[in-house]
């Protein structure tokens, strides 16, 4: 089956260790030969800068995580080609796969719009507007201040809209959250879980989950243990009971899967690399149709592109 996969951070672990090859690095959680070889269609790359990095170098260090998309990802992988519309991968040969580079997090921009549009030159379809802690767009969600959009973040939003993007609110503060709904016109969660099913800050609202449904958005569910269980050992199950509990909130045609692969170093048991979608699928196929079990795989993101 066609894979859809809304989040990884393979940029970032390998801007982190220069040596790390994109094949079939052991040191990656999703490689290239794993891609090949468990049928994936699209693979979200995301550029993340870490907040070691200091405010003046954070712009040049996503330049560098593009350069690594392009010259160490794209490059070396004869059959990986970049995406940024639906056309793209409706173009996509049967042994081609999509890659589809994301901003997540704003710190690289600053207070600059200029940057922001170099980046989407450079390819950049689904902008994540906060990591965990604040910047000049908004708060994100362990900001204990909680603010919504500021001035600027409003603005960027606008230049997202303009541009037909994804504007993707995994990581931001609740307040922040509800201006987006407000302003967007293409909201999607990325890689976030239900807070009602495991209780932790990073996952949505039901009224969250329940407005980006109605906003016709996305919800990648996500494979961080944390998010997805307060119970001990993270299974497949607590994957699908997250899934079920999005369909239960009427989210069969907006919900589908972010890995979080490579940002995360705990790891669901049974789901560790990319490999293991199969045993994902698998387990899919007891309880749902063919038809959902592609639709939540792969059909639902790429309905809902905006381009």
């Amino acid at each position: 089956m066609k894979i859809f996969d809304a989040h990884c951070d393979v940029l970032y672990k390998m801007w982190l260790d220069p040596t790390i090859s994109f094949s079939d690095s052991t040191k990656l959680h999703i490689t290239y030969e794993q891609l090949k070889a468990t049928g994936s269609k699209v693979q979200c790359f995301a550029i993340y800068i870490p907040e070691i990095v200091r405010p003046e170098s954070r712009f040049e260090v996503a330049l560098e995580m593009v350069e690594i998309f392009y010259n160490k990802v794209l490059a070396t992988s004869p059959f990986l080609k970049l995406v940024k519309s639906r056309d793209d991968i409706n173009a996509l040969k049967d042994h081609e796969i999509g890659a589809l580079l994301t901003l997540e997090g704003c710190d690289a921009v600053g207070q600059s719009l200029v940057r922001l549009q170099t980046l989407i030159r450079l390819g950049v379809s689904s902008v994540g507007l906060t990591w965990n802690n604040a910047n000049d767009v908004a708060d994100g969600i362990l900001e204990l201040r909680g603010g919504g959009l500021t001035t600027f973040g409003k603005e960027v939003v606008k230049e997202l809209n303009k541009s037909m993007l994804w504007t993707d609110v995994s990581h931001l503060s609740v307040a922040g959250f509800w201006d987006v709904m407000e302003l967007a016109d293409h909201p999607i969660a990325s890689h976030s879980n239900a807070i009602s099913l495991c209780n932790h800050r990073r996952n949505l609202q039901d009224e969250q989950i329940k407005t980006l449904i109605k906003k016709d958005g996305m919800i990648g569910i996500t494979f961080v243990p944390p998010f997805l269980t307060n119970q001990g050992e993270a299974k497949i199950t607590d994957v699908l009971n997250h899934l079920d509990y999005v369909c239960s909130l009427g989210g069969e045609y907006h919900v589908g899967f972010g890995s979080d692969f490579d940002g995360i170093t705990e790891t669901v048991n049974g789901l560790s690399r990319y490999n293991d979608y199969q045993a994902l699928i698998n387990e899919l196929q007891k309880h749902y149709s063919e038809n959902q079990v592609q639709r939540f795989l792969f059909t639902n993101f790429i309905e809902h592109l905006p381009m």
